[in-house]
């Protein structure tokens, strides 16, 4: 808004038009696909409309033959792939880590399972700053579609704008037999995986037992 000639107001009222947005093959649900993270050139007096195309091409270039070939491999489209990398992006800061909770996601999508995946209830609450989901904030937010523990499946688009490693972990398909995971009790930002449901809930009774003991609700 600091920078460009066309306001926030202008660029969201675009943005959540999908008849403006057709033309680029999204909706306003899937518009942040378009944004890969990087350094471009804009022209101060952009508006909306050029500044879009503008973020197509440069989207069509990252989806480069290496990285169709993975989406092909997996199954899933550039939507879908940006969408789980979204929730990866969320879920953790340690990159080696991305490409096995990404597995996760996918494992659950194969299997039918809801993903249950704690920052699409915080986007849907509308509040990042959550540091521990209750049952009270996935009720409240039960008829959202980016709920992914009362909805199957992918919500309806990303819920942030992933990095290009967030996207690559999700683009290398790491197999594994993982379902589950919890960030482990010590807080450093790593996370316990587990195959089973069992060994999945001791892994969380430590984590809940650990912000029990320092009062985060």
């Amino acid at each position: 808004g600091k920078k460009l000639e066309a306001s926030p107001a202008v660029f969201l009222k675009y943005m959540n038009n999908n008849d403006s947005i057709s033309s680029l093959g999204v909706t306003k649900e899937t518009l942040l696909t378009l944004l890969i993270p990087n350094t471009y050139e804009i022209y101060w007096n952009t508006d909306p409309k050029s500044f879009f195309i503008k973020m197509n091409k440069e989207a069509n270039k990252f989806w480069n033959d290496r990285r169709l070939d993975d989406l092909q491999r997996l199954g899933i489209s550039k939507e879908e792939a940006i969408t789980v990398a979204s929730i990866v992006e969320e879920e953790t800061n340690d990159e080696t880590e991305k490409s096995t909770i990404a597995s996760v996601y996918l494992n659950r999508i194969k299997r039918g399972m809801p993903l249950g995946a704690d920052p699409t209830v915080k986007f849907a609450v509308g509040d990042f700053s959550i540091k521990r989901v209750t049952l009270a904030h996935i009720n409240n937010s039960a008829s959202s579609p980016y709920n992914t523990y009362k909805n199957k499946g992918l919500p309806p688009g990303p819920i942030c704008t992933p990095s290009v490693s967030s996207i690559d972990a999700v683009l290398k398909g790491e197999k594994t037999d993982y379902l589950y995971f919890c960030a482990k009790a010590d807080f450093s930002g790593s996370h316990s995986f587990a195959a089973t449901a069992e060994e999945h809930f001791s892994n969380a009774r430590k984590y809940r037992k650990a912000l029990d003991s320092l009062g985060i609700r």
